[in-house]
């Protein structure tokens, strides 16, 4: 097969400035906060941001519903927030489920991540956790997060998502082999998203009322089972019923089966962090259940379909930015990225005032938000007359609390583009070999089936071996049985 030679291009911004690091987000010291001073960084995360109208870039094909979710268990020693201070609270919420690379036209029986993104109305604003149903992501910088969708999407002259150009991502991102391996396995197409967990996948911050902070993540566990489809069988699904899980999850509700899950958590108090044998702050890895147990805090139970989808499914927005006092980010540089582009995508797709739409204000103050934001496109809340648009002021308008939603993150070091802190068992492949190990002799069959079916399409020989090398590093059967199947079907 004959390769071509591709001349060297200096990547630049968009004012043609060279881009010295497209690997690195700008950090506080190494594994600190991400820096707003990264130019590359947040053009590049804003210029994603408007690459579609009027649907979503990400996450276009959603269903959604309301619901609670009520405390089952003490956490307090751990959080302030108010809405987990007492066994039995109730908290309202509303829950989007969705795939990820396809758009808003897609079926809902494929191989992909799902979204769970959760909207907690609680009495100090609202609390959003934007998850996924994998605990791991692809990446764990947000400056190669347009790249990474770009090469998943469909391809702009065929029109359809090409092998070529999913696989040569991953043959470049060594640290995507773990979600790979979760995503080509047999969770990787839910049966609906009645079963399937959903998790937090970043580490987050709890801080409790004596000031005392922890890292924390969360674990959506499905009480209706985990239940999945075969490739063979979301084949005939997807053309049966293009939209079955949006059929299942409206079915359910109506006749009155309620889908639960129950939240469990890890926590890990603020001084294990830098002496952990792996970042903690890498969304590419899992924390071990053996080092930090799960604790139960609650269920969530959905109840109620929306009777508007577009309305209340197309228009909800979440950002990972909306904290509520007693919880906090944490260093996870791919959550720090997400803080800015969530509220910025939203800010262009929905518009500025996005937030006075009824599924997005919050219940906590009457009449919505309470502050001086003003005018902009589709403004409801006019603050006309006598009432003023700045602080402070001598006319009882809001005012500040001074007392900050989380804790503070330490930081030290130069600022600067950084790889990540380097611990004990900080290489990406570590996790993805564990993941391999602990499945059945049949998970592997179809694990390999499945990374087999996707990579012998790939038309470059050196990107199937970049790809097959990540497989072999992970572990040696994994790589072998991998690169014998990929043989074969190339072969035929």
């Amino acid at each position: 097969m004959s390769q071509r030679v591709l001349t060297t291009r200096t990547l630049t911004t968009e004012s043609g400035a060279p881009v010295a690091d497209n690997q690195n987000s700008a950090s506080a010291g190494i594994g600190g906060p991400l820096l707003i001073q990264d130019q590359h960084l947040i053009e590049k995360l804003a210029r994603f941001n408007r690459e579609r109208i009027p649907e979503r870039v990400v996450h276009a094909r959603g269903s959604g519903a309301y619901g609670h979710f009520e405390v089952t268990d003490d956490v307090t020693d751990y959080t302030h927030a108010d809405f987990l201070n007492t066994v039995g609270k109730r908290t309202e919420v509303f829950l989007r489920f969705s795939t990820v690379a396809d758009s808003l036209g897609g079926a809902d029986a494929v191989r992909d991540p799902r979204g769970f993104a959760l909207k907690f109305y609680t009495e100090e604003g609202n609390y959003d956790l934007v998850g996924n149903n994998t605990p791991v992501f692809f990446i764990k910088d947000p400056i190669k997060f347009p790249d990474f969708i770009h090469s998943q999407k469909r391809d702009p002259f065929s029109g359809r998502q090409e092998p070529d150009n999913v696989w040569d991502f991953w043959a470049h991102s060594p640290e995507a082999t773990h979600q790979v391996t979760w995503l080509m396995g047999d969770r990787g197409i839910p049966a609906s998203y009645r079963h399937m967990d959903g998790f937090g996948s970043h580490t987050y911050q709890w801080t409790n009322a004596k000031g005392e902070s922890f890292f924390v993540k969360y674990h959506f566990k499905t009480d209706q089972g985990i239940r999945t489809l075969t490739a063979d069988e979301a084949a005939e699904l997807a053309g049966q019923d293009p939209t079955s899980h949006q059929t299942d999850l409206v079915q359910a509700i109506e006749r009155g089966v309620y889908p639960s899950w129950t939240l469990h958590v890890q926590l890990m108090p603020v001084a294990e962090a830098a002496n952990y044998r792996f970042n903690p702050f890498d969304v590419t890895k899992v924390w071990p259940h053996g080092d930090y147990p799960l604790r139960r805090v609650g269920r969530l139970v959905l109840d109620r379909n929306p009777d508007n989808v577009f309305a209340e499914v197309e228009q909800a927005a979440f950002s990972p930015n909306n904290f509520v006092p007693g919880i906090g980010p944490s260093p996870d540089k791919m959550l720090q990225g997400r803080l800015f582009a969530y509220a910025d995508a939203h800010r262009y797709r929905l518009g500025v005032n996005h937030t006075q739409l009824a599924v997005n204000a919050p219940k906590a103050v009457p009449g919505g938000a309470d502050n001086y934001g003003r005018d902009g496109l589709m403004a409801s809340n006019s603050q006309g007359r006598d009432a003023k648009n700045y602080e402070p002021n001598s006319y009882d308008g809001p005012v500040e609390t001074g007392r900050p939603l989380a804790a503070p993150l330490a930081v030290s070091g130069h600022t600067g583009t950084h790889e990540a802190p380097q611990h004990t068992k900080d290489d990406p492949f570590f996790q993805a070999g564990e993941l391999f190990r602990l499945m059945t002799g049949d998970e592997k069959k179809r694990l390999i089936a499945n990374i087999a079916g996707g990579l012998s399409q790939v038309s470059r020989n050196d990107v199937v071996e970049k790809n097959l090398a990540h497989f072999h590093a992970a572990d040696p059967e994994y790589g072998k049985r991998v690169e014998e199947a990929v043989r074969a079907l190339r072969e035929d």
